[in-house]
């Protein structure tokens, strides 16, 4: 063997030893998410890369940037990535029909009803007789709560004395600005950046299941996950799951970090920004186990007024549903 050939030879194999000494040096294994493009868990998971907290726990975050909530949904029922974020009455569907879907819990954010800063609104009573925008269609959570208190403190469903236009969440932003309709239900960041503009909450959907005796801590978003790749992949389940709260403490103790996510922010302004970072700061949902129970008695009043188009069905959540990430 020449002298080039045994130098390669030798370098190879002490390539080989350094990879079998030190495998961290290898590419770590990749964890694919599936995500819309301006959704506002980016924020997380671009603090996430940033941060380089996927690498310090061990894998390699791959953002997958989906069109709309359905395009994830058939993404994740396909195999095509690992995890979406979604509801937990959508895994609670999916797990009841078989799949082995649980959910991670991300966010407790929910949206509220707003008016004009000058309305007369001061209870949703007074919406009577008045059109109120909906984003999320006839099932959104955030309308079915509000339902619930107002048929439970006005004894009427709003449902039954107002008018409800639904529609996107920048088209119901757009006809409360201009005055098209008297309130707006909309997704909690539409909201913040409504409220920044100037417009009023006339009740947030977090007191309204408070006082409908539900827990608002209860998240209703979350990274939705396989039993069976938690099963396989233990080490990357819990590395994802210590990132997120990582992730979600820096965001809520370091200013700085929100700097540098704000390009992906669509903040119009100072105001919108700093709206858009205490609204997300106040959906960060307690570390430990979800209660089954609290969340129990959510789907049974949402699924009172919501359906078989809000439940499929489904009557009871089924068990498993809920991973705490440890």
């Amino acid at each position: 063997m020449s002298t080039i050939r045994r130098g390669i030879a030798a370098l190879c194999a002490t390539l080989a030893l350094i990879a079998a000494v030190f495998p961290a040096l290898a590419e770590p294994p990749v964890i694919s998410i599936g995500t819309l493009e301006n959704g506002t868990v980016n924020w997380e998971l671009q603090t996430i890369l940033e941060q380089r907290l996927d690498r310090e726990n061990g894998f390699k975050l791959e953002v997958v940037s989906l069109a709309g909530n359905p395009a994830t949904q058939i993404a994740m029922q396909g195999g095509e990535v690992d995890s979406i974020v979604s509801d937990w009455l959508w895994v609670a569907r999916q797990r009841a029909s078989g799949a082995d879907f649980t959910f991670l819990p991300y966010s407790t954010a929910v949206g509220g009803l707003v008016v004009p800063k000058d309305s007369d609104v001061q209870d949703l009573a007074d919406l009577e007789g008045q059109k109120i925008g909906i984003a999320g269609g006839p099932v959104d959570k955030s309308w079915l709560i509000l339902r619930a208190w107002n048929r439970q403190q006005n004894g009427e469903d709003l449902t039954d004395v107002t008018g409800q236009v639904f529609g996107a969440p920048p088209v119901i932003r757009n006809a409360a600005e201009t005055g098209e309709i008297a309130g707006a239900v909309n997704f909690w960041h539409y909201l913040a950046k409504m409220k920044a503009g100037g417009m009023r909450e006339v009740i947030s959907v977090s007191k309204a299941a408070a006082d409908l005796g539900l827990d608002p801590t209860t998240p209703l978003l979350g990274y939705v996950l396989r039993d069976s790749w938690i099963e396989e992949h233990p080490e990357l389940a819990q590395g994802l799951a210590t990132a997120s709260r990582q992730a979600k403490e820096l965001l809520a103790g370091d200013d700085a970090v929100w700097e540098d996510i704000r390009p992906i922010m669509n903040a119009a302004d100072d105001a919108e920004f700093e709206a858009l970072r205490e609204g997300w700061h106040a959906g960060i949902p307690p570390q430990g186990d979800v209660d089954r129970g609290n969340a129990q008695r959510m789907f049974s009043i949402m699924a009172d007024l919501g359906g078989e188009e809000l439940t499929g069905g489904l009557t009871e959540l089924p068990e498993g549903l809920f991973w705490s990430g440890e």
